[in-house]
């Protein structure tokens, strides 16, 4: 199993281009791929101000607000009030997305995948629990509101942790680690999309 430990304070913070937030880049792949060409990406967004959110064709995306007071979104027209935190929502990114703040900024935790190229899942959980990766896949773990442990690493708040397979083999050959969590924690599971 490659386990790679990605410090939340290493992060650069990327202005959006109608300056109403910043996103800071937890992983993607492929690594270094441009808003343009990835194939999933994970990220924390700063939302400092009411406006439409880019338009991602072909993007599927799950966002889970962890810090403020919400957000009242319009997604193709219907509305989808996030006002929970560490509650993901799933909306396609391919639709126009209008923000009105709740009450002041707030951060997402934001997950995006090509619907063509990849499947993705989203689970916020706390507690200790095995973390399996299924042969092929990534798993992204990131320690949400508190610090969290998985296997010997410690995670701290906004740290993440990827998973994935050994390279030359494609497959999971060690036991999954486990995930201590006494607050909520993200685990995001990326499979490549079956070509039917």
């Amino acid at each position: 199993m490659n386990l790679r430990i990605l410090r939340a304070a290493g992060r650069a913070a990327v202005p959006w281009k109608n300056g109403g937030g910043v996103t800071r880049e937890i992983a993607s792949w492929p690594e270094g791929a441009g808003t343009a060409d990835f194939d999933w990406r994970i990220s924390l967004a700063d939302v400092a101000a009411d406006g439409p959110f880019s338009a991602f064709p072909g993007v599927d995306r799950t966002l889970t607000m962890v810090e403020g007071a919400g957000m009242d979104l319009t997604v193709g027209g219907r509305r989808a009030l996030v006002d929970e935190r560490c509650v993901p929502a799933d909306f396609p990114g391919d639709l126009p997305t209008h923000c009105l703040l709740l009450a002041g900024r707030v951060v997402n935790f934001n997950v995006m995948w090509h619907r063509e190229r990849v499947s993705a899942s989203v689970a916020v959980v706390r507690g200790c629990l095995p973390v399996p990766v299924p042969p092929g896949a990534a798993v992204v773990a990131v320690a949400l509101e508190s610090p969290a442990t998985l296997g010997n690493a410690t995670l701290a708040r906004y740290d993440a942790a990827l998973l994935a397979p050994e390279a030359a083999t494609g497959e999971s050959a060690s036991a999954p680690l486990t995930l201590r969590s006494e607050g909520p924690a993200a685990l995001v599971t990326l499979r490549r999309a079956v070509r039917r």
